[in-house]
């Protein structure tokens, strides 16, 4: 790796500088300028936790962290959501974005915060040489309405509602807040962050109508569901209206099913897409099966776990398990030796440990499995896990896959 020219500092960005740094990304994600987007972004921006390079006053790399919560195996815990990482193509090949890499990480260690970091990697060849892996799936679900059959024992008394965005954000903050908790994947939504899922700027639309709001009560007046939508009307030899689901949430089964109704029946809609759903989505058990749902899946969120006994100490397990895992990595090296790993639904702790190991993987194998969605014994099947002593394999990945795969639908 080349060093870098010593006109190349790196620091921390001013807020002065923000401006700057908002085009830098824009262009390298090729992109223009919106001041309404960058309004937004300056709403969540966190200075502190930002990192750039600078070509004399001008920045050409850039690398940030927002201070979030994400819900993992056993609750909500404290994530470093890294986002805003980009190069300009005039400095590509430099190294710049291993150096921010590796002070972002060393930085985490050192100062002891975050114990895991999460992002979306916009190339998946880039991240899992830092030691990233990916840890959650989205699924692209497309349904033919002409060919969806609801079972008729679905959904249950209820009502939906149609709210503007702005009016609704009471009821979609009681949904979110009642699912987070328990709903791996998730992340709160403090300060501006509502405001930023719900930006609707027409230039994302692509044709389609302005964001919509649907919320499902219970009998009792309860909000117990959401979906923010998109609508588009398609005419050919008849109507062919799409909806373009955005996010859809639900607490109970009843009202999963009443929002699905509702978007399956709407009057001159033919085809409803959802980008960004779970990776075992219920729908096609709503449906009597796969017949009218197309699915595919691709990488979600990614996990790379700063400090392992601390990471493996804060989530729970779904058996209990007492197993030494053998962990490498080369870019964090403080992470690299052998850990005794005991935990239960209850609670869990690691510590060191030079007791011989039951399984061998890279920090990026662990990360893949914290949130309970990628087996082991599937990461195993790829050569990334080794199993040292016979049934610790079969132990291990009972104990840390969750009851369902993980849900990430925000983009950060």
């Amino acid at each position: 790796m080349a060093t870098p020219p010593q006109h190349l500092t790196m620091r921390p960005i001013a807020d002065a500088e923000l401006p700057a740094l908002t085009r830098l990304v824009e262009g390298v994600f090729l992109d223009d300028h919106h001041d309404d987007e960058a309004e937004i972004e300056a709403q969540i921006y966190e200075p502190e936790r930002s990192l750039a390079v600078f070509d004399g006053d001008q920045p050409v790399a850039s690398a940030v962290a927002y201070s979030r919560n994400l819900t993992v195996p056993g609750g909500p815990l404290p994530a470093a959501c890294v986002s805003w990482v980009a190069v300009a193509p005039t400095h590509r090949r430099r190294g710049l974005l291993t150096r921010m890499m590796r002070h972002q990480l060393t930085e985490l260690h050192d100062r002891s915060r975050e114990a895991v970091a999460v992002l979306w990697a916009s190339e998946s060849a880039i991240y899992g040489r830092f030691g990233y892996g990916p840890a959650s799936q989205a699924c692209r679900i497309t349904v033919s309405t002409r060919d969806a059959r609801m079972l008729p024992q679905t959904g249950g008394a209820g009502r939906v509602r149609l709210l503007l965005p702005v009016d609704a954000l009471p009821d979609l903050t009681a949904v979110y807040e009642s699912v987070r908790p328990d709903r791996v994947g998730l992340l709160d939504r403090r300060g501006a962050w509502w405001q930023r899922r719900l930006f609707d700027p027409e230039r994302w639309r692509d044709g389609a109508s302005s964001l919509r709001v649907a919320v499902h009560e219970d009998a009792s007046g309860r909000p117990d569901a959401f979906a923010l939508y998109n609508t588009k009307a398609t005419w050919d030899a008849g109507p062919q209206g799409e909806i373009g689901v955005r996010e859809l949430l639900a607490a109970t089964p009843a009202g999963y099913a009443g929002l699905w109704r509702f978007l399956l029946q709407m009057d001159l809609v033919r085809t409803v897409r959802w980008d960004r759903a779970a990776a075992d989505e219920a729908l096609p058990h709503l449906l009597g099966g796969t017949g009218a749902v197309q699915q595919s899946l691709s990488d979600a969120l990614w996990v790379r776990i700063v400090d392992v006994d601390r990471a493996l100490s804060a989530r729970r397990y779904s058996t209990p398990t007492d197993l030494v895992l053998e962990i490498s990595d080369d870019y964090c090296p403080w992470n690299s030796g052998r850990y005794r790993l005991a935990g239960d639904l209850q609670g869990a702790d690691c510590t060191s440990t030079m007791d011989r190991a039951d399984l061998s993987l890279p920090v990026a194998a662990l990360g893949a499995a914290y949130l309970g969605g990628m087996s082991l014994s599937t990461l195993a099947a790829a050569g990334l896990v080794t199993e040292r002593r016979p049934g610790a394999l079969q132990a291990a990945t009972a104990a840390f896959t969750g009851a369902r795969a993980p849900y990430a639908p925000e983009v950060f």
